[in-house]
């Protein structure tokens, strides 16, 4: 499943949007511009609207033609057995009308899709399951008899795909674990409890729904939750958590993979580094597949309350760790290190500009003290509209507990494109305390702070409480020697007042 605009193929890279407020009188054209400006300075050209939300305003669609993002355009119709009377057919042929003509004209809308996940409904509930011809046929004639016939009618040169997720028109196949064809939402890591790795079994040929939680942060904890439930266990917290399940795969996950953190803001921010580093581990793999999958829409990007969700961007606007991953994971020039096998990593250089990229890559082994023990550096060309296998290493030797791997591409602009990749769990790597270092100057685009450190440290993540802005970039690694500048975006405040209340987290042993 391939998206071609202009002549080109072009992989896909974005979320899915929701409403941005419970209480749509509150919805506004700044809070969506916001949004989709994120969405557009994290490297992302697609955003899919969801079927069970709304059809946006036409501001909406506005702003998708002036930013260059394709919209994959739901109708509204969602995980439900809908009914095929006549009278029920004539309102939605109405509706489907009245959207495809109001919403046709823009150059944004890449795709209209019939609905999301009906076609799981007819196999989820026990009336269905008992009585599956009668609702398949009361399917086929709601969405390829009306909404699917009223769009072909009224936007014939426009794509229509029948479901999300479906492997194509009158194919009814399991696209929930059936990688083959179509699109693909892949909800086992978070719905069956399957670690990040399982990401790295399916290989979609688009893949348009697929998610993992994190708490929002604590200041906007703060906003509705008192001091003494400050836990997430807390009836106010479980209040501001939707999913059943969600607390419980969110904390089993911290045992998964890290030293459980004691503490309330350090579970927060350990919830946050987690889901990054899932979606990481899909959308990077994923990529490197290029041309076999053609897209990675995550679930989701925004909120429409202050809750613990799936979104990358909280309610209000604030970026969450990951938001930041995708500005680096959704990046048009990627470096990824895959695991082979045990022992064995691969270096793909996956490039979806039209320009080949070329440079100097180098690899390293560096140790969690700082010492840094140079491998090999080969001349490379990262291929247009591509991925590439740049190179294989052999980690026989090494001590995952105490060494990590660098691929650093610099191309012909001095651009520099790196990966850095844990050869085990955090939790057994031995990670040390370092020095962190800050410094800052004051720029007329704002703030810049130049961070450095003795050791290595890993989601590095800055804050600044009181401070509605966001960063050129956070929840990164920074590698002694190698000193990260970032921006205050969106700030006028003085730098030392910034500085002063600029807070630093990252991975430790002991929380």
């Amino acid at each position: 499943m391939t998206f071609r605009v202009n002549g080109k193929d072009v992989f896909c890279k974005g979320a899915n949007w929701i409403p941005t407020d419970a209480l749509p009188a509150r919805s506004d054209r700044e809070v969506c511009k916001g949004l989709l400006l994120s969405a557009k300075e994290a490297n992302m050209n697609m955003i899919r609207v969801w079927g069970g939300g709304r059809y946006e305003p036409d501001y909406f669609y506005e702003l998708c033609d002036s930013l260059g993002l394709l919209v994959w355009q739901d109708m509204m119709f969602s995980c439900a057995l809908y009914p095929s009377e006549p009278w029920f057919l004539q309102q939605v042929k109405d509706e489907v009308a009245h959207q495809v003509k109001r919403l046709k004209d823009h150059p944004s809308i890449a795709l209209w899709c019939g609905n999301n996940e009906d076609v799981g409904a007819l196999t989820w509930f026990e009336e269905s399951r008992a009585h599956r011809d009668r609702y398949l046929i009361d399917y086929d004639r709601l969405n390829e008899g009306v909404i699917g016939s009223t769009v072909r009618e009224l936007d014939s040169n426009r794509a229509w795909w029948p479901s999300s997720p479906s492997a194509g028109p009158d194919d009814y196949r399991d696209n929930w674990h059936d990688d083959s064809r179509g699109d693909m939402h892949y909800w086992s890591v978070w719905h069956e409890g399957r670690p990040f790795e399982d990401y790295r079994k399916v290989t979609p040929c688009f893949c348009s729904e697929f998610g993992f939680q994190s708490f929002p942060s604590v200041a906007l904890i703060h906003t509705f939750c008192p001091p003494e439930q400050m836990n997430i266990s807390s009836p106010v917290m479980e209040h501001h958590q939707r999913n059943v399940r969600g607390n419980t795969i969110i904390t089993s996950t911290f045992s998964r993979y890290f030293r459980y953190p004691s503490t309330f803001d350090n579970q927060v921010y350990l919830s946050q580094v987690q889901q990054a580093l899932a979606i990481t581990t899909a959308v990077e793999y994923w990529r490197s597949k290029r041309p076999v999958c053609m897209g990675a829409l995550y679930w989701q990007l925004n909120d429409l309350w202050s809750v613990a969700s799936w979104s990358s961007i909280e309610y209000g606007g604030n970026w969450k760790a990951l938001h930041y991953a995708a500005k680096r994971f959704y990046a048009p020039v990627l470096i990824t290190m895959q695991e082979k096998a045990r022992g064995s990593y691969e270096v793909y250089g996956v490039n979806d500009t039209q320009v080949a990229h070329t440079g100097t890559l180098t690899v390293e082994r560096i140790s969690f003290t700082g010492k840094i023990t140079h491998l090999t550096e080969k001349e490379i060309t990262v291929h247009p509209e591509a991925s590439s296998l740049l190179l294989s290493i052999d980690t026989e030797g090494m001590k995952p507990s105490l060494e990590f791997l660098r691929a650093t591409f610099t191309d012909e602009e001095h651009s520099i494109h790196e990966t850095v990749t844990l050869l085990s769990k955090p939790k057994r790597c031995d990670l040390k305390e370092g020095n962190l270092t800050i410094s800052y100057e004051q720029h007329e685009a704002g703030v810049e702070f130049l961070l450095d450190t003795d050791v290595p440290l890993f989601f590095l993540t800055l804050t600044i409480p009181g401070w509605d802005g966001h960063f050129s970039d956070n929840c990164f690694h920074l590698i002694p020697g190698r000193p990260h500048r970032i921006l205050c975006m969106g700030t006028k405040q003085p730098a030392a007042q910034l500085c002063d209340n600029l807070e630093a987290t990252h991975l430790r042993n002991t929380y």
